[in-house]
């Protein structure tokens, strides 16, 4: 992969179309108030609404993130809390029930963890997915092999499929920069807990360690939390642990092909000259061994070389991944925490400000879905697949939209809006005093 400084802007089209809006809150909210229906009063009333709407998202999400970190508490490896521990039990009845226990928060952890990233509108890529992208890899990846085995369980999620540019020098090029289109992931989650024991060092047939943890930070619960930018497709197995360098074709014959010709070489010398050094007597015989020590070197020279290679590989494995990685384990979850409050306010207020610009037209969800994509291809130049079923259960929620026997859809003025939002704002904490 390249360097920080090697990375082209990805400006390439999408390969399909996704439910990621790729606005920030902020600016999607200056651009609606620079719409001309949005002038004076309409424009000070809809941006209250906005920040009573952003409030009301973010309280939901709020009690959402404080369920995640403790559902992820038991397993966060980087948790400086230590949990209460239960007094010491042998009976056998009472650890049945801890690692019952443990399994059915682990599920919840995954299942939580999973409807988050629905929410900020990933895909989950499956077994298929991720084996296809391993088959090759990319003009600045490396080819790795993966042990899966390592992984109790392991969740792969993507977002933004797109073709993006890459810079790109080669020998016959005079190393001038040219653009490739590379397959890319603009960004990419994995959920993984490695099996009991690997994080302790598990050894693999050939004597290699895969999937350690670091030493002093071996946790046999540990679930870990990683997501990362701009991947490229082929090289998706990189990020796995348990990823082992490969090395390809050329390599091999790079080191190897030296060493048995140099071997072979030497053998033929041996052979057609021993007996006359031989013969020559002391001289004859610190010759000959001079020539046995050369044969090794040169062994040692080979081997040395491939060593040097792998740890290339290495360091190019290291660079990529210091740019690229975005956060880690419990800092994964207030990261998508925020893009999916941010998410689900763009959907809402989206749809909301298209059925209120035209109050009275006959608002079916297919119209509203069209209306906003046309509006944002035209304010942004983004293609974007709207998820309106989501943005109308969420306004219907909030009781913003009515929804009619007949399918239809009608929109409050930005009044009733500010009122309904200001009532449900008031009731999240429904404490009264005496009298009142």
């Amino acid at each position: 992969m390249p360097r920080a400084g090697d990375q082209a802007p990805l400006r390439g089209p999408h390969w399909k179309r996704e439910h990621y809006i790729p606005v920030r809150k902020s600016e999607l909210v200056a651009l609606l108030l620079n719409e001309p229906d949005l002038s004076g009063r309409s424009g000070i009333a809809f941006e209250q609404l906005c920040r009573l709407l952003s409030a009301s998202f973010h309280f939901h999400y709020h009690d959402l993130l404080e369920n995640l970190k403790d559902t992820y508490a038991a397993f966060d490896p980087d948790a400086e809390a230590a949990p209460p521990q239960p007094k010491s039990d042998t009976d056998a009845d009472t650890a049945d029930t801890a690692d019952t226990e443990e399994q059915s928060q682990l599920d919840a952890l995954f299942a939580d963890f999973s409807n988050l990233l629905e929410r900020c509108n990933f895909q989950q890529l499956s077994h298929n997915d991720i084996e296809e992208a391993m088959k090759a890899t990319s003009e600045w990846g490396i080819n790795l092999w993966v042990d899966f085995d390592v992984f109790e369980r392991l969740d792969v999620y993507a977002r933004g499929d797109i073709i993006g540019l890459r810079g790109r020098r080669r020998l016959w090029n005079w190393y001038r920069t040219e653009q490739v289109e590379t397959p890319i992931y603009q960004r990419l989650v994995l959920i993984f807990r490695l099996r009991d024991g690997v994080q302790h060092g598990a050894q693999q047939t050939d004597g290699q360690q895969t999937g350690r943890a670091p030493d002093g930070e071996e946790e046999d619960q540990a679930v870990y939390i990683k997501i990362f930018k701009n991947i490229p497709k082929m090289d998706l197995e990189m990020l796995l642990p348990g990823a082992r360098v490969r090395m390809t074709l050329l390599d091999q014959t790079k080191i190897f092909v030296p060493t048995l010709a140099g071997v072979g070489i030497t053998l033929f010398k041996i052979v057609t000259q021993a007996l006359t050094l031989l013969a020559t007597g002391i001289y004859g015989l610190l010759v000959f061994l001079g020539l046995v020590g050369g044969t090794i070197g040169y062994g040692v020279k080979s081997f040395l070389g491939y060593m040097h290679t792998k740890d290339k590989y290495q360091l190019n494995l290291t660079r990529s991944l210091f740019y690229q990685n975005l956060d880690n384990n419990a800092g994964v979850l207030f990261r998508l925490i925020d893009e999916a409050e941010e998410q689900e306010f763009r959907e809402a207020i989206l749809a909301y400000f298209i059925m209120w610009r035209e109050p009275k037209q006959l608002w079916t969800q297919q119209k509203i879905d069209a209306a906003v994509e046309r509006f944002l291809m035209k304010k942004t130049g983004l293609d974007i697949d709207f998820e309106v079923d989501d943005a109308l259960q969420k306004l219907v929620r909030l009781e913003l939209v009515e929804k009619n026997a007949a399918g239809n859809y009608s929109v409050l003025s930005l009044d009733d809006a500010l009122a309904c939002l200001d009532k449900s704002w008031d009731n999240f904490f429904p404490y009264h005093k005496p009298g009142e």
